[in-house]
């Protein structure tokens, strides 16, 4: 028999199973908006070289925004989807560039959580997942990424309706959670999904939700 679960308690219950996680978002913001730029529809293995390999490759952001796309593909090919990745990567850089009067998101640091977003998200291929990235990990603002994880997990838990997008499914987790566990409750959801809430045939005999979970299988 399960019970409507409130997100306190999902927070509770994954922080049990999976341990504290300490909020230190101490990443460079152009490097989290690249690198998850890299991570869209690859594995982390796959984004993690093609990251490594740009870093690798150029002397500055400034020389990645002035390099021809098809050499910027070249370089990060590991990642896939490299032609496409290639020129959102320089449009952005472009674009920051010309606005901040050089490549770097310090002005993020002193706008609130709606306004970093927007303006995040007007930045050619960004969506809500990437805007979010970069401000939880890198500019201490409790936004919570939605992936295919946590949307899964969240919507099996019935923490937002089966139906909404997972645009929507961004603000409505977002109004639920305390901004001190944006950081925990994401990581978390991530590994829930990785390690038992699959796609297919989800390890519910294993899974610390099942008693307030009404998709369980038990």
């Amino acid at each position: 028999m399960f019970k409507l679960v409130a997100i306190e308690e999902v927070i509770e219950l994954l922080e049990q199973e999976y341990g504290p996680r300490k909020w230190q978002p101490d990443r460079d913001p152009i490097d989290v908006l690249i690198g998850t730029i890299l991570s869209q529809n690859t594995s982390d293995a796959n984004s993690g070289r093609a990251f490594a390999s740009l870093k690798a490759s150029f002397a500055s952001w400034e020389a990645i925004a002035s390099a021809p796309a098809e050499h910027i593909a070249q370089v990060i090919k590991s990642g896939g989807l490299s032609q496409i990745k290639a020129v959102r990567i320089k449009q952005v850089l472009e674009q920051i560039e010309k606005e901040q009067g050089r490549i770097s998101l310090d002005a993020l640091k002193s706008m609130n959580i709606a306004e970093a977003e927007d303006y995040l998200m007007r930045l050619p291929g960004v969506g809500h997942k990437t805007a979010s990235c970069v401000l939880l990990f890198s500019l201490r603002k409790p936004s919570l990424p939605v992936d295919t994880h946590v949307f899964r997990v969240a919507k099996r838990l019935g923490l937002i309706d089966s139906r909404v997008s997972i645009e929507k499914a961004h603000s409505l987790l977002q109004e639920q959670t305390p901004p001190s566990k944006v950081y925990q409750l994401h990581i978390h959801m991530i590994e829930h999904g990785r390690r038992i809430c699959h796609a297919r045939q989800p390890r519910c005999n294993r899974c610390i939700l099942r008693g307030t979970c009404p998709n369980s299988l038990c």
